[in-house]
Order: structure tokens, then sequence, then C-alpha cells
């Protein structure tokens, strides 16, 4: 068989061998429903409507879809009919491209391709639009197949817009709720409602529910001055909101309004901050871009493109700097919460262990009234930064403050008694109080009454209906629990004690003779590579965190486990401190003593 040569150089123009093949190309293009539902709401803005109302429901057993608005309806020929003929013979050919550029405004479709978006909603698609003679005409387009129908539509009343309905719906989306698809417009047209001022309603018969299309608003801080992005091809317009570290935080892409990309971050171009900071909210709009035809959620990635992205720069500095702050604030706040959480769980466990064996950094006054010294603010830490502040001090050198309106205490709400829990020898004497407070954990001190009571054990009670009461420990070891019952009014509160009693007590264990103001505050320093976990300063009271520990960096992923991390390093650290001279043995029995008070009480 002879071979044909190519001898001089050939030219020509591609063309389509199959136009079927390739309308049903890109009618399957369209891989998401949703965004099918909104090309058709967008039609119904194009041609000017104010009302738009989307049904979903059932007629005959067969579910189906519908939009109706009161827009013009589908452009007229020259007879004054629907021009449904011109739709459906030109295809990639919108009538919508053959207006002018002012006409154009506010206008997004320009590729005559949306109708065919039906076929990832449904089987069949009808078109009902109105003519000038009153008239309502309908176009018929089936899934799959390539023939339409056109014919008169019998109304007793003609409809000024148009209706397009969907039926039976795929299987696969027959789960559609009128609330996704709400949700959905709302994000994905936002900009298009508001410029618009159209009124959008989604009825779901099957759920019985309506929902009114609200155009979404964004949380956060707005984010204002940030630099104008400006190129050759037109100016970018940007809506940003700094807001706190959130999975579904994402500044999308919009053209005209109508949302082009749910994330810029997922475009490699974008994969640095502030863009993956997952910390901005907004909308990011560049009427110039060129859209991909196929599916209209992509972007051409030619010229205009690379001038989109070179026009971002400067203002993403601004916005890197303000995330920047913004998480170093975030930090101190974190801080400051987590030093109130863990102060607040010390007092409790403080004020129900033992007075004696926890009389640490000179808290034996503010026992007495039931709360704790905690350090002044103000102690920087190595690096130069504040990490951490305190609570407010109790009182002031030289007298106590004078009490303000939200000082003086409410009804009763709670009890609780000190020691909650103790050890002492056989025959001896102790004395436990009932610490009565109110909802703010307030002492309360007026119109109450007291009852002790021992529910468990032996011993004796002197002074049962007093604050305070005495109890002389049998001369047999054994376990004693104690109850309180303090009233005032109607009102009745309970607490337990539980008394270890022993014929022979622990060695007396050497104190650290510190004079500490209060329980220490702490601060970070970043030491990677190194084995310790904190480190505790006695000239500032201060207890200083490794956070480059891998322990530290595995804490940090949750703010629950990070700060119970954190009080564990406070208990290390005390008890370390407190008990010099101790046995190992013992050291672990007082942290596994006062980890158990404490972490109740942390939150």
């Amino acid at each position: 068989m002879p071979v044909k040569r190519i001898g001089a150089r050939q030219s020509g123009k591609l063309r389509i061998g199959d136009d079927w093949n390739a309308i049903t190309i890109i009618a399957l293009s369209q891989q998401s429903p949703l965004k099918a539902v909104a090309e058709f709401v967008e039609n119904s803005i194009d041609a000017g409507a104010s009302h738009i109302v989307i049904t979903r429901g059932k007629e005959g057993g067969e579910p189906f879809l519908r939009i109706v608005d009161d827009g013009s309806g589908v452009p007229r020929d020259e007879e004054g009919l629907p021009n449904f003929q011109y739709v459906a013979t030109h295809i990639c050919d919108s009538l919508k491209r053959q207006l002018k550029q002012e006409e154009r405004k506010g206008i997004q479709g320009e590729f005559g391709i949306g109708l065919l978006s039906f076929w990832t909603l449904g089987e069949q698609l009808i078109l009902v639009s109105t003519g000038s003679d009153g008239r309502s005409y309908e176009m018929q387009m089936r899934r799959g197949d390539p023939r339409y129908t056109v014919s008169e539509r019998r109304r007793l009343f003609a409809a000024k817009g148009a209706e397009v309905s969907i039926k039976p719906l795929l299987a696969g989306i027959r789960h559609f709720s009128g609330e996704k698809i709400q949700w959905y417009l709302a994000a994905e047209l936002r900009d298009r409602i508001r410029n618009s001022g159209v009124q959008i309603q989604v009825v779901d018969r099957q759920a019985r529910t309506q929902h009114q299309v609200v155009p979404r608003e964004f949380s956060g801080q707005l984010l204002h001055q940030l630099p104008v992005a400006d190129t050759q091809f037109g100016e970018i317009y940007l809506e940003l909101y700094l807001n706190d570290s959130q999975p579904d935080n994402r500044v999308g892409l919009y053209r005209h309004g109508t949302r082009v990309v749910e994330d810029v971050a997922a475009w490699d171009v974008f994969q640095h901050p502030p863009w993956n900071a997952g910390l901005l909210q907004g909308i990011i709009d560049a009427p110039f871009l060129n859209l991909t035809p196929g599916t209209r959620t992509g972007v051409l990635q030619d010229e205009r493109f690379s001038a989109f992205c070179s026009a971002l720069e400067p203002a993403e500095a601004v916005l890197t700097k303000e995330i920047d702050e913004h998480r170093h604030a975030a930090e101190e706040r974190a801080s400051r919460d987590i030093l109130r959480s863990i102060h607040r769980a010390f007092r409790e466990a403080l004020l129900a262990l033992p007075p004696e064996e926890y009389d640490w950094f000179q808290i034996a006054e503010a026992r007495e009234s039931g709360r704790l010294r905690t350090p002044k603010p103000g102690i920087p830490s190595e690096e130069g930064e504040l990490e951490s502040a305190a609570l407010e001090t109790e009182g002031k050198a030289g007298g106590g403050r004078q009490k303000e309106f939200f000082d003086f205490p409410g009804p009763l709400y709670s009890v609780v008694i000190t020691p909650a829990s103790c050890t002492m020898p056989v025959g001896q004497t102790k004395a436990f109080r009932a610490v009565p407070r109110d909802r703010e954990r307030r002492t309360v001190e007026e119109n109450l009454t007291y009852n002790w009571m021992i529910l468990e054990g032996s011993g004796e009670l002197q002074n049962e209906c007093a604050e305070i009461v005495s109890f002389l420990a049998p001369p047999e070891p054994g376990l004693t629990r104690l109850r309180a019952v303090v009233k005032q009014g109607d009102l009745t509160c309970e607490a337990e004690a539980l008394i270890t009693v022993t014929d022979a007590l622990l060695p007396e264990i050497p104190r650290s003779s510190g004079k500490r103001q209060g329980l220490p505050a702490y601060t970070f320093h970043r030491a990677p590579g190194e084995l310790w976990r904190s480190k505790y300063e006695e000239e500032r009271n201060l207890i200083i965190i490794n956070n480059a520990h891998r322990d530290f960096v595995f804490a940090s992923r949750n703010k629950a486990v990070k700060l119970r991390y954190i009080c564990r390093l406070y208990i290390k650290e005390l008890v370390y401190q407190n008990f010099p001279g101790s046995s190992p043995e013992h050291l672990l029995e007082r942290m596994v003593e006062l980890g158990l008070y404490t972490e109740e009480h942390l939150r």
C-alpha cells in the first residue's frame, strides 16, 4: 500500500468531529449538583428577577426541583416568541455575549452551557417562558437525548418570568434538602444576591420547611486599610476578616460576586501564609479573571492570573503581620486563662489538704478567709515576652482594700471542709472548719447554723454546732468520716471529710525557708533538644516551662491536655521545692495526693 507523503507545510482550522459527543462531554463536565442549581439561579438574576422561588417536592411519585422567577424570561425572537430554538441550537454561544459592555454589567453568563447542567440533577428539563402575545411556551429536553421539543403551554393566566422544572431527580441526589440548598447559595452567590437585591426562597415540601437565602456573613474582625490591589486588567476587591483558628476559615475567590474557588489556599501558588494560616475568612473578587468554561469552578492561569497573584503581594505582607500580632495576643490570653485555672484549682486543693503539711508560699492567713494569694502580674520571661499574668492580690501592704458591691456574698450555695483529708495520730486533737460559699465561691458569714456529726468510724467531737469543730482521735487506728451540715434559712448544704487515724506518722519533713508571696506564675523558654520539662526560680517565684520539649508539643494539640500538662508541671515543682530531703517514694506520694485534689477542680 503506497504511503502518503506530506510535502509542503499544511495548515487548517480545528473542528468538532462529533457535535453530540462534544455536547455530552460539556454537559457531564459539571459534577456538582448544587453548582448546577446555582447556575439556574444566576440565569434568573441575569434576567433581572427580583423574586426567585426554588421548590423541592414530589409529583406523581417522582421527585422534582422547580425554579420560578419574575424576570424577563427567555429572550424573544423577531415575532415576540421565546427564542428556544436559538438556546437549543447555539450551545457555547450565549445571547448574553452579544450585549454591549455597559449592558453586560452585573451579568455572569457568557458560555451558553448553563442549561446543560440539568444532566447533573435529573432526567428531564422543562423550560417555560411567556411571549409578547401573553401566552406561555415550553421547551423540553431529556438527558442523553439530542432532540428538543417546543410547544405552547396552556395556562389560565400567563406568568411573568421563567420556570425551570427538572424531574425526576437522579437517585444519588434525592437526599437534597432545602436547608443545604439555602446554605450553598448563601455562600456561592453572596455578593450577587447583595448587589442585585434579589429575594430567594427555598421551599422544601418533603421536609415541610421554608428557607430564605440570606447572603453569608463572615465572623471575626474586618481588616481595614489593606493595600489597594490593582492590575492593568482591573482592580481586585478584598473583604477579609481575621478570626480565631477554625477549620472552616477560608478565603474564597469570586468573579462578579459569584464564587469560583472555595479556598484560594487549594492552589499551590497560595500554599503559604497568610492564606493557609487558617485565620482568615472573606472574599477576593477579581472580575477580569478568565474561567474554565466546562465547570466554571476554575481559573485559566494566564497573564491575567499572573497579574492577579502579583497584585496581592503587598496585601500578603500586611496580612502576615496582622496574623502574627493576633497569634501573639491569643497566646497571652491563653496563658492568662491557664494560669487562672491552675491557681483556682490549687486554691481548692490546698483548702482541702492539711494546712500544717501544705503551708507553702505564706498562705496560712489566706486559708482563714477561704482564699489564697497569687503573685503580682508583670513577670517577664527570659525571652523578653510576658507569657503569663497573675491574678489580683488579696490585699495591699499595710491594710485590706475596701469591698466593692460584687465582693458581698450571695446566698448559701456550697460548703467545703478544711482539711477535707488528713492523717493524725491516735489520741490527738485536730480542728476542722466548715467554709460556706455562695455561687461565686465567696465566703458566706451571716445567718448560718452548723451541725457536725461522725458518719463512720470512732472519735469524739467538740463544739458540734460551731463553724470550727475539734475532733479527738480514738485510741485505735482506723478511718473516720465527718459530715458538716450548714443551713441558711431554707437552704442546706453538706460536706464530708476523711480522717486517717494511725499509730505511726511519717517523720517531720524539713520545709523550704524561702519567703515567697503566693503561688508562682509561669513562663515559656524554648530549649529544643534538652530533656528538662520545667524549672523553678525561687528568686522570681516563677516556673519556667520548656515549650520545645516533645511532651509540651504533644500536649499543645489540645487545650484541655495542655492545661493538665502545665498543672502537672506545677505539682512536680511545688512538691519538689517544698519537701526537700524527702525520699523519692514520699515525693511521689505527695504528687499523687496533690494531683488528685488539684485536677478535680481543673477546668
